[in-house]
């Protein structure tokens, strides 16, 4: 029992220097920064969320490794590592086991385990992905005299691939201090129109200002911004729809012209497009920087604007690029006023009037090594904390080695919080979690029929059979640990 207290002494020792080392020798500031310039936005400045710092160990991590360059990928590595320390533990363990017996158990209590580990790794992966935007995530804090924050791209329900709603897409820009959005969901903005006409006959607050758009699907993506009447773009020609918005008095941007490059940018350029997307939050500064450059001299080159595309869904990363345009007198304006000065920066493409904001919190990198991306990412965490968020995990830490060294102290309580009986119900939990999620979406459908939207009968079948085989597998573990053999630790 000593010698237990003392090497849980000294490794939390151990793990609070290594944290106050890298949150201070190596610290790397968060911060706001032009995507043009990648130097620090002095207007600008992050605030972090009271509930994040008190469970910094959880969310923060969560939060960070869902602003990862390339989340997909690098959570599938985060798997590969999961797996490595696994397999390690198990052999640490398997060495300290004397008994030939005992060994043998020992293999198939972790060969049990792993489906378990898997499934949590997969809770995991779902949690970041699609709850990221109840995350209490760090915001962005505003500063500057006449500028104000917009969404040029973002999407509700209504686009086949959504997975909010509008009333909650507009929350979420509340909370994430925007002043202004359009949602522009995929091919329609009949109830986008009615969400924006709702707003300004005063059914819910001004603030933040929503306005109509649509990304249209021609030979490329466009952001179709301003829209005042419900017209059906499904058999227009990127010309004919461009010339439609223009006679409204709308703007037009291309979005991840990256992204394929269906067409040259001479091409949108004659059509009469307002901009190119330099930065969208799906990829950010993960796609290839030579055809960064190539947008970026040419825009500049041929006077179009640069924005950034945040290209919400309702999942996926939380909040990362704003659009911070330059506009006196914002809120005296009232809100045809207010849409109109937004379509007025975009339409006389004065990139003076217009920054393109992004969060970073870690030093650049690529895709050329991401098999290590989970390590790297892991310390570079460490590197971005501050004072309080040190002394969040640190109380953690020691709240953690108290329980355990509680727990080992006691036979009866070590017996009934052994590793092999925690472990499955922590399966089993991340299972039902998979289930009523998956109910949830379900729900969903019937109120969406007749929309474009799969997404709801995609993730709700896979979260349905992903959670029925875990919550099967893990009560039947459970079953065997704790209530027929009573006796395994």
């Amino acid at each position: 029992m000593r010698k237990l207290n003392i090497l849980s002494k000294a490794f939390l020792l151990i793990l609070v220097l290594l944290i106050f080392i890298l949150s201070t020798l190596f610290h790397f500031p968060v911060q706001i920064v032009d995507a043009l310039t990648l130097e620090a936005s002095p207007d600008f400045d992050i605030h972090i969320s009271i509930w994040r710092i008190l469970m910094e160990p959880v969310m923060g991590i969560l939060l960070f490794f869902n602003r990862s360059t390339f989340p997909i990928e690098e959570n599938q590595f985060v798997l590969y590592w999961v797996l490595i320390f696994f397999i390690i533990y198990s052999l640490f363990r398997v060495f300290a086991i004397h008994n030939k017996q005992e060994r043998k158990k020992f293999y198939i209590s972790q060969l049990v385990n792993l489906p378990i580990v898997i499934g949590l790794w997969f809770t995991f992966f779902v949690i970041l992905i699609f709850l990221s935007r109840f995350f209490p995530s760090n915001t962005i804090v505003n500063n500057s005299t006449d500028s104000i924050l917009v969404t040029t791209h973002s999407h509700t329900e209504f686009s086949h691939d959504g997975l909010i709603s509008q009333e909650n897409l507009w929350n979420w820009h509340k909370y994430n201090n925007f002043d202004a959005f359009f949602i522009t969901d995929h091919n329609n903005h009949s109830e986008t129109l009615d969400f924006v006409n709702s707003q300004r006959s005063g059914s819910f607050p001004i603030e933040p200002l929503v306005m109509c758009g649509e990304e249209f699907s021609g030979t490329n993506h466009l952001s179709l911004l301003g829209l005042k009447r419900k017209f059906d773009t499904s058999k227009y020609s990127d010309e004919r729809v461009i010339d439609s918005v223009r006679a409204n008095g709308g703007a037009v941007l291309v979005n991840h012209w990256y992204d394929g490059e269906h067409k040259t940018l001479d091409y949108y350029k004659d059509l009469g497009v307002d901009g190119f997307e330099i930065e969208n939050s799906a990829t950010e500064r993960s796609y290839d920087r030579s055809i960064y450059d190539k947008i970026r001299n040419y825009s500049e080159e041929n006077n179009l604007l640069m924005n950034g595309g945040l290209d919400f869904h309702g999942y996926g990363n939380v909040c990362s690029i704003w659009n911070a345009m330059q506009i006196p007198g914002w809120h005296k304006l009232d809100p045809a006023g207010k849409e109109e000065a937004i379509l007025n920066v975009i339409k006389l493409r004065d990139q003076s009037k217009l920054k393109v904001l992004l969060y970073n919190d870690r030093p650049y990198y690529t895709n050329d090594h991401l098999f290590w991306s989970p390590i790297t990412t892991f310390f570079n965490y460490f590197r971005t904390l501050n004072f309080y968020q040190v002394l969040s995990w640190i109380f953690w830490m020691m709240l953690i080695v108290f329980i355990k060294v509680r727990i080992v102290s006691s036979p009866v309580l070590e017996k009934r919080f052994s590793f092999n009986r925690i472990v499955p119900l922590l399966g089993t939990l991340g299972a039902l979690f998979m289930l009523v999620l998956g109910g949830i979406y379900y729900a969903k459908i019937a109120e969406l029929a007749g929309t474009t939207n799969d997404m709801f009968a995609e993730y709700s079948t896979i979260l349905f059979y992903a959670g029925s085989a875990f919550l099967i597998y893990t009560l039947i573990v459970a079953y065997f640990r704790i209530l027929k053999n009573p006796e395994i630790k």
